[in-house]
């Protein structure tokens, strides 16, 4: 019982992390920009560098502010780094915008006392160590977040599933990017701090990719996405605790796991409607043959 009670708080922080980066995941995976949210999550790191660097605290407002403004900073490149002539994939500007940013990072944290300490939180975080009002805090900006995409749906999703019929439509693009990339950058900005770069990441892109092994419709995705991702949650906390493991690793290499598992099984039912497709074949012809037949007579 004393352990349910010590992992209800990290327990809820992942399912709202869960509930938010699903949905997030979806137009990253449509967008072809897998990297993004891990593009995003260094930089918010790098920002929180730059604070600890200069004296603040890593988890004091001024440090999240000057976090918050790297992340607008990497959302502004972001929506405005599309190639109007697509001869330069977006992908390559966020792989060095994260690339330049891990490095930044570690140079000034080579300077700083206690770095060692201060990068393993921005890789893995401590979601084990999250407070209740940092549970109520994240929930009420990630509310606001999804409540913005509602409103908007239509416009991102639009962007996401066809960004050349958006373009055609007459829709300011790189204005909606920006606002994607923004509000996205808002919920980095804080899951950084709670659960570090890496489990963000994976709360973003196992979801959404192990749903689509299963649906193809964005609501059937949701839905698997927004189960597998508090499953693994609660595994993961719950084998952090008993195995004594780092609780944002533990729950990265469970998504792993579990991601691994969703795909034999569905190679186990691609199989199963396969060998049914290819049994009904013969009788669908015979049928088509006879009814050629009886149109012939």
């Amino acid at each position: 019982m004393e352990i349910l009670v010590f992992l209800l708080a990290p327990f809820v922080a992942s399912l709202i992390l869960t509930g938010i980066h699903a949905y997030l995941g979806v137009h990253v995976v449509e967008r072809g920009v897998i990297f993004v949210d891990l593009a995003l999550a260094q930089i918010a790191a790098l920002g929180a560098t730059v604070a600890v660097v200069i004296g603040m605290d890593p988890h004091g407002r001024a440090s999240y502010w000057i976090s918050l403004g790297f992340t607008f900073l990497g959302a502004a490149i972001f929506s405005f780094a599309r190639s109007a002539r697509g001869h330069i994939p977006q992908e390559a500007f966020i792989g060095i915008a994260y690339a330049v940013a891990s490095a930044t990072a570690i140079l000034l944290m080579s300077k700083a006392t206690g770095e060692t300490e201060h990068l393993k939180d921005m890789l893995v975080g401590n979601i084990l160590a999250v407070s209740w009002q940092e549970v109520r805090k994240t929930a009420l900006l990630y509310g606001a977040v999804g409540l913005f995409h509602l409103i908007f749906r239509k416009k991102f999703l639009s962007i996401s599933m066809n960004h050349g019929k958006a373009e055609q439509s007459g829709m300011n693009v790189h204005f909606w990017d920006f606002l994607f990339y923004a509000s996205f950058g808002f919920v980095v900005t804080s899951s950084v701090a709670i659960a570090g770069v890496l489990l963000v990441f994976c709360y973003l892109i196992v979801p959404s990719v192990g749903a689509m092994l299963f649906a193809d419709r964005i609501g059937p995705r949701l839905a698997i996405g927004w189960t597998m991702g508090t499953l693994v949650s609660a595994l993961g906390c719950y084998l952090s605790v008993q195995l004594d493991t780092p609780t944002g690793a533990t729950i990265v290499v469970t998504f792993g796991a579990i991601l691994v598992l969703m795909f034999f099984l569905h190679l186990i039912v691609h199989r199963g409607r396969t060998a049914q497709d290819l049994e009904a074949a013969p009788a669908v012809q015979r049928e088509l043959q006879t009814a050629s037949s009886s149109r012939g007579k």
